[in-house]
């Protein structure tokens, strides 16, 4: 028992304590991030490059021309090219916020070496089909998978390596402590959750019945009415979720062909991170062709 003490970080009751201890002052902290004099003080703890988050929309059907489902091809890409995967049992915002959901069994997946010091109370290590098989599960439920490097999830597990280590957090807009209070948000976590390139949304505004569904649901608050119809903004992250919410069925989601997009992921992989990938020591095939800010450089240094 003394010795699983040092091979592990905390078990499943003392993580669920650290988070339920930490939402009132991540929710607050969010909240605030906008409001004078306070800004400054909470901009560090959600400022690049320890806190990075990109969606995929898996919930979203896009189909490319050889009619295979877009986003999900992208993530079994994705999770084919890493060795080390973890899969938690149970979501721990939903564990925290309501554990009578229905996506509570669908956890979060950890990525990296540094998954060896996960406490087995929290899950177990899988390949690379039963990987896939939990986001699909996740996407027939609506969810948002979010890759994410945040520093908060390295704390609260004791991972070590944080620069080779990865989350893919399978969201919601009601229960997740990433995608909750980002509608009035501070200039650090603004920057904090970035579009995946490649990927656009639009309204068919042939459609559009101005119902406001996609105003109130947005997020980031990524959506506006112009002339009776809604407009997608810049700040949208292209997450979909407006796609599915939309009772006219007026708001679409487009990407380029497979190969760009997947070149694009990796290089928002490589920005954030630098998680061990296959495809790198293969030494062949697509190679990211990101150039990491001196920030990450330093990071990766460490």
């Amino acid at each position: 028992m003394v010795w699983n003490i040092f091979k592990y970080g905390p078990n499943l009751k003392l993580v669920r304590l650290q988070v339920r201890l930490s939402w009132p002052l991540i929710k607050y902290g969010k909240k605030w991030s906008a409001v004078p004099v306070l800004k400054w003080i909470i901009y560090p703890f959600f400022k690049r490059p320890h806190n990075e988050l990109t969606s995929i929309p898996i919930h979203v059907n896009v189909e490319s021309p050889d009619s295979i489902a877009l986003p999900m091809r992208l993530v079994e890409r994705l999770v084919s090219e890493i060795d080390d995967i973890f899969l938690m049992d149970e979501c721990h915002c939903a564990g925290v916020k309501n554990r009578k959901s229905s996506r509570l069994n669908i956890g979060c997946m950890a990525f990296g070496p540094s998954i060896a010091r996960i406490h087995p109370s929290h899950g177990r290590k899988i390949n690379t089909e039963e990987a896939v098989n939990h986001v699909r599960k996740a996407a027939a439920q609506g969810l948002v998978a979010n890759i994410a490097h945040v520093w908060i999830d390295a704390l609260a597990f004791q991972l070590t390596r944080f620069n080779r280590l990865l989350f893919m957090c399978l969201c919601d807009d009601d229960q997740c402590i990433y995608r909750t209070f980002m509608k009035r948000r501070g200039l650090s976590l603004d920057k904090t959750y970035k579009k995946l390139p490649g990927l656009s949304v639009q309204v068919d505004t042939s459609k559009c019945s101005n119902c406001q569904t996609c105003v109130e649901t947005c997020f980031v608050s990524a959506v506006e009415t112009k002339g009776k119809v809604a407009v997608i903004g810049d700040d949208c992250r292209g997450c979909g979720i407006c796609v599915n919410r939309c009772p006219e069925g007026a708001i679409s989601l487009t990407m380029e062909n497979e190969e760009v997009m997947f070149q694009h992921l990796l290089d928002r992989i490589r920005e954030m991170s630098n998680l061990p990938l296959k495809i790198e020591k293969r030494g062949k095939g697509v190679k990211s062709r990101f150039v990491a800010s001196p920030e990450k450089k330093q990071q990766n240094e460490t």
